[in-house]
């Protein structure tokens, strides 16, 4: 059971984190394993101390998963719709009112600030309630236009893929390691999940809200391991496959799922670009980019990492931007005070101290912070603006998914669009203008699967109505909106063909047949009909 994996700090003498005891006897969630399993201590990045002993399981353990997961589908996709809603809605309510205890265990595992992790609990919130009340609609049987009218009548249906594998990163341990699945099984589906070993509690906490809520046991089945072996097992055993992590794990996904001839969904990396016009509010701006680039200290898919700065308004925006930045607040505290937490690891600081440092080394100006703050905590790393930044730089094109953003200055819109689309990936950019219509020509030209107008990310991320997801080297497919669930099927067509068919009748012989059909498809394009 998942309820013993806390570490206490009252009995582990290297337990040096005041952890609430009482968190642990919350999860009840089970993590499908073999008796005496291998274990995985975790820490929590705050202060490094231990967090959690995780059980680990054996792609033997996956295969048990899967055949567990069939089982309960079956039944699950004869659940009326209704009744599934019901219980998704029910789930928005408890992830609303046990905010406080999931805010906890996200921010122990990922050391984010706690409104960061909020932004999350929203997230998930609103993605269960949007599904729940339009997934019927989504999903319900189409009736499309036939080769002939009323002669030829086709159904389109929409039925479960089967077992949905997801794999999840470690990021945002909450909405990744659920969100994903909310459509799957709406749709009918069961689900296999593999949260990152960092996130798993809360991931485990989610699960547990879920089958509170009235999910069926069985339909959510969650494993725990490392991605080359446990990952590799639940995408090859997977009728649909879904991932979210680096690009190059991605391809390795993508090609699996083509071997295998079924479907996939990645979002992957992004080196996301923000423009802001010359006409842009200042102070507003100032304030969306702190929030694009700083959020979650930086670790987030869709934060911004170059800032394109119209020339005109460059000194008077750098001037209160890097004031706003050197004034953020860095603190381990499980509170609201923190405008940003800290790093997940030792391996991510590593990184970004390498960008930070090969930048300056070659030239580059460090305008604000530039510098680990251990005194915090032992992956703390300042909020990092940087200017001169040159393509001789590791910075400037790879991602660095840590709090550093590089600003660029330019002349015009058509410079601006050119340099965010230079990146070999597009998942998110954002644009700040007064003029919401120069704004949105703008963004019709930025290669991005998302763009935001007079915002970061959060809006175009929050609008659970609308597709998000990437471009070129971003992923493929997209969570969010109609494809956020139909992906999660197959269509299926069933036509009714009445009065006569296709082939010749009456005693017709084929040629004068043929020739009444090319009147007949004259006719048809000349009444204007599809």
């Amino acid at each position: 059971m998942a309820e013993d994996l806390l570490v206490d700090p009252e009995t582990d003498p290297w337990a040096t984190y005041a952890v609430d005891p009482g968190l642990s006897r919350r999860l009840t969630a089970r993590v499908v394993c073999a008796p005496a399993p291998e274990t995985v201590l975790t820490h929590t990045p705050m202060t490094g101390a231990p967090l959690a002993r995780l059980p680990q399981s054996t792609p033997g353990d996956v295969t048990v998963a899967y055949a567990s997961a069939r089982s309960a589908q079956r039944s699950w996709s004869r659940t009326p719709m209704p009744q599934r809603a019901r219980i998704f809605l029910r789930f928005h309510d408890l992830v609303l009112e046990r905010q406080s205890e999931l805010l906890d265990f996200m921010q122990l595992e990922t050391g984010k600030a706690r409104m960061h992790g909020f932004e999350e609990i929203a997230d998930t919130a609103m993605v269960s309630r949007h599904y729940a009340r339009r997934a019927a609609g989504y999903l319900r049987p189409h009736r499309r236009p036939g080769a002939f009218p009323l002669i030829s009548r086709p159904v389109e249906l929409r039925h479960p893929k089967g077992v949905v594998g997801i794999v999840a990163p470690w990021n945002y341990s909450l909405s990744m390691s659920i969100t994903d699945a909310i459509p799957a099984l709406l749709a009918g589906n069961a689900v296999v999940l593999l949260p990152d070993n960092q996130s798993a509690l809360t991931a485990l906490a989610a699960v547990g809200l879920l089958y509170e809520a009235g999910l069926p046991e069985g339909v959510l089945q969650v494993v725990l391991g490392d991605g080359p072996t446990v990952g590799g097992a639940v995408f090859e055993l997977a009728d649909y496959v879904c991932f979210t992590g680096s690009t190059a794990t991605g391809r390795l996904v993508a090609q699996n799922a083509a071997r295998r001839l079924v479907g996939a969904t990645l979002e992957l990396g992004g080196k996301n670009a923000m423009y802001v016009a010359e006409d842009a509010n200042i102070g507003k701006a100032v304030d969306g980019a702190v929030q694009a680039c700083f959020s979650s200290a930086g670790q987030l898919c869709i934060s911004i990492e170059r800032l394109y700065l119209h020339q005109l308004i460059a000194d008077e925006f750098l001037d209160a931007f890097v004031v706003a930045v050197q004034s953020m607040r860095l603190s381990p505290a499980l509170t609201f005070d923190a405008d940003m937490g800290s790093l997940v690891s030792a391996a991510q600081l590593k990184k970004v101290i390498a960008h930070v440092e090969d930048a300056r080394s070659k030239g580059a100006v460090v305008l604000a912070g530039g510098r680990a703050r251990p005194d915090i905590g032992p992956y703390f790393y300042e909020p990092t603006v940087l200017a001169d930044v040159t393509a001789a730089m590791d910075v400037r094109d790879e991602e660095t998914f840590g709090p550093v953003v590089s600003v660029y200055r330019v002349s015009s819109d058509d410079e601006a669009i050119r340099r965010a689309n230079e990146s070999d990936y597009g998942l998110n950019a954002s644009v700040w203008t007064r003029d919401v219509a120069r704004g949105r020509r703008i963004g019709r030209l930025i290669k991005a699967g998302t763009v935001n107008i007079n915002d970061g990310y959060a809006a175009a991320w929050a609008s659970v109505g609308a597709p998000m997801g990437g471009m070129k080297s971003s992923g493929l497919s997209r969570r969010h909106g109609s494809e956020g669930i139909t992906k999660y099927t197959e269509s299926q067509n069933i036509t009714a063909q009445h009065v006569v068919g296709f082939t010749p009748p009456f005693g017709l012989s084929a040629e004068r047949w043929a020739r009444t059909l090319t009147v007949a498809l004259g006719a048809m394009k000349r009444a204007g009909i599809r």
